[in-house]
């Protein structure tokens, strides 16, 4: 491929930044020009779920300046998201729009999920030893403006991502007033850290271990970088941060600015991002944390990277969102045998009726995430599966999924042991477009079908053969076995899919040679 330029933009609680790229199939990508300004939405968006126009006119100053830059450089591609800072705000939809018709560039106001999701693939992109990081137990942790975000990874895998409500924005405004000096603001900080860290231990870390820590924070980008000028990765030890606590943590923003040549945008919030680290160090009972000098811009390159073929990813990210899913279901003691059989036999009946569907790989993992949780409703209620089975996965964050993502695979989690409804009816209690209203219905009838196939949760369905005749979808399954109960359940499960494919799935059955 030839040479391309790909613009991100990042609109954070502090700061706005654009970083330019250039990406091509022999270098794969790399950084060559970041401008950046500091506009401090967070504080407005946090304490006053609004932005003032100084502040929304002076982000459209900047993004048209971007925008012009952009242009001067022929960019071949680009991408500006949002963070907190405008998902929080109550004018969120209202704000989106005025940026876009001011600007003219399309704005994404990501989801938490979708923001870390991207928070860890900037880290990947950025060391070719993530693989071999993440195979021991590694936290990596994002303080946020409003919110501390928490994903554990062991054996290569995704085990949990949490997020909790304590932020170096929100926990500076509303608690460092109250304190009597510096020295108690941290014992505060400590003290609301107490609680939250004991409950994620509790339910989510467990035994497990973390060995490594890493820290995506931009205050102690620039605090350690200040400290450490000299150092080639910002790989701070235990001892080094329990020193820049004992003596930044007393000083005033005034004098952190002036000792460390940090914005005093920036000063404000390193006592509480260095006050969270050591906490979480202490905690974790880690030797040192790694502070990478990365921010979600170098995710959006790598994105556009790999979807490019610029660049080969070295991790396989789908596969984490699936771990993520997998976990959810054995927190609500989902039967794994027959989540394993039906998640299985929907991706079959998916890859076979390509024809008929015409989805994508998108689609298909969001089928395979439906599977995994079709069963969570009934940790509730074995009567009212469905709506607690919505209700569970509309409240539980699912990583690397977006609000709409989300919506699909609750609904197809809903309607798979509930009446399905029509456009009308659904869109009165929903955000759900046309589009996805036809994604869930093709998704669901699938769901429908292969769970009927497993009615017993004997696996005795285990492999089945997909072929089309004639207005029939013909499910032919080697088995000695009696499956009276799965025909049976077909019978009543298989409306659906002819409603929505035109055919009628017809389970036959070969008997094994002996």
């Amino acid at each position: 491929m030839a040479v391309k330029v790909f613009a991100s933009i990042l609109i954070g609680s502090t700061e706005t930044e654009m970083k330019l790229y250039e990406v091509s199939a022999r270098k794969g990508f790399h950084l060559f020009d970041c401008l950046s300004c500091r506009i401090d939405l967070g504080n407005d968006a946090y304490e006053r779920s609004t932005l003032t126009t100084e502040k929304m006119e002076r982000l459209i100053e900047t993004l048209t300046e971007y925008r012009k830059v952009m242009e001067g450089y022929h960019v071949d591609g680009y991408r500006m998201v949002g963070t907190s800072a405008l998902r929080e705000i109550r004018t969120a939809l209202t704000t989106k729009d005025y940026i876009e018709l001011r600007t003219g560039l399309k704005l994404t106001v990501l989801s938490n999920s979708e923001q870390r999701f991207l928070d860890y693939k900037s880290i990947a992109s950025q060391t070719e030893s993530f693989e071999s990081v993440i195979k021991k137990g590694t936290a990596i942790v994002n303080i946020g403006g409003s919110s501390l975000q928490i994903s554990v990874f062991d054996k290569d895998k995704l085990i949990t991502t949490q997020n909790i409500r304590i932020g170096k924005i929100t926990t500076r405004n509303r608690f460092y007033p109250l304190a009597r000096n510096n020295e108690h603001f941290e014992n505060l900080l400590r003290e609301l850290l107490s609680h939250e860290i004991a409950g994620f231990e509790k339910l989510y870390q467990k035994d497990r271990q973390i060995s490594t820590l890493i820290a995506t924070n931009k205050e102690l980008q620039l605090l350690f970088r200040a400290l450490y000028p000299q150092r080639e990765n910002l790989i701070i030890t235990k001892e080094e941060l329990a020193d820049a606590c004992r003596r930044f943590v007393p000083m005033s923003p005034d004098q952190i600015a002036k000792t460390c040549s940090i914005p005093t945008e920036f000063a404000m919030f390193v006592a509480p991002s260095a006050v969270i680290c050591m906490y979480l160090l202490e905690h974790f009972e880690s030797e040192s944390v790694w502070v990478p000098e990365i921010s979600i811009g170098d995710g959006l390159a790598y994105d556009y990277a790999v979807s490019n073929k610029a660049v080969l990813s070295a991790h396989a990210f789908d596969e984490d969102i699936i771990a993520a899913a997998r976990n959810i279901a054995k927190r609500y003691k989902s039967n794994q045998a027959h989540i394993r059989n039906v998640e299985e036999l929907c991706l079959t009946i998916f890859d076979k009726t390509k024809k008929l569907h015409m989805l994508g790989k998108r689609e298909r993992l969001l089928l395979q995430i439906s599977a995994i949780l079709h069963n969570c409703g009934k940790y509730i209620s074995l009567t009212d599966v469905s709506d607690c089975a919505y209700n569970i996965l509309m409240a539980t964050e699912i990583i690397g999924l977006n609000h709409a993502e989300r919506q699909i695979v609750a609904n197809v989690v809903r309607f798979n042991t509930d009446t399905f409804r029509s456009f009308d009816d659904l869109s009165l209690v929903s955000s759900v477009s046309q589009k996805e209203y036809l994604v869930i219905a093709k998704l669901t009838a699938i769901l429908k079908v292969a769970n009927a196939l497993d009615r017993s949760h004997h696996q005795r369905v285990r492999e089945i053969n997909v072929s089309v005749r004639s207005g029939e979808l013909l499910l032919t399954t080697h088995c000695d076995e009696d499956l009276t109960l799965e025909r049976g359940t077909l019978e009543v499960y298989d409306s659906l899919f002819e409603e929505v494919f035109h055919l009628k799935p017809i389970l036959h059955q070969k008997r094994m040679v002996k």
